[in-house]
């Protein structure tokens, strides 16, 4: 394999998994949008993980975006890659969401949250990691539920972005010769 198809191939694989993470995350109660931010905006050829700045509601409970994050983590350590997924409410970064898959006080020894369970699966680790108003104020390319780009972004990514923008559902066709009383819908 060459190095470009290598490039490629790391760069495909992380934006591959961030769209199958927006498609599930998307449908959870309480987010309000999902946008791409960090090195994946830029060319640089082989970027170590995904960061994803999900806007959540005050009172979303957190355990099944935690679960689609663990998906995708899980799915991009095979590859010696990461993924983080940062949490945002409409006017200040919360923390990251908590990877473990019980989340509550005195669980783990290695939680460096500062506020550990009290709102369970928010990493509110904000002595060590802090997100620039600017970026959760605007960041520079949105996924859902409308794509906005406010940055120019690679073409890989650009890619990632069309096909977000695409209708998620197959459309209906009616099977000829039957009523659609008698079940007569089908997807292609």
């Amino acid at each position: 394999m060459s190095e470009n198809e290598t490039t490629v191939t790391a760069r495909n694989s992380l934006l591959d998994a961030a769209r199958s993470f927006v498609e599930s995350a998307a449908g959870l109660p309480g987010v309000q949008r999902i946008a791409l931010i960090g090195s994946l905006l830029t060319d640089r050829p082989y970027p170590k993980d995904v960061d994803l700045l999900v806007f959540v509601s005050g009172g979303t409970d957190l355990a099944p975006l935690a679960a689609a994050a663990r998906r995708l983590k899980g799915r991009l350590q095979s590859q010696n890659r990461g993924a983080d997924i940062f949490l945002a409410d409409q006017a200040r970064y919360l923390g990251r969401i908590c990877s473990w898959r019980v989340c509550e006080p005195g669980v783990r020894l290695a939680c460096d949250a500062l506020h550990c369970g009290r709102r369970p699966y928010l990493h509110d680790d904000l002595a060590t990691i802090r997100l620039d108003s600017s970026l959760i104020a605007a960041p520079p390319l949105q996924l859902w539920p409308t794509v906005v780009r406010r940055a120019e972004i690679p073409g890989d990514v650009e890619a990632l972005a069309r096909r977000l923008e695409q209708p998620h559902n197959k459309p209906f066709h009616l099977t000829p010769g039957l009523a659609p009383s008698d079940r007569s819908v089908r997807r292609r």
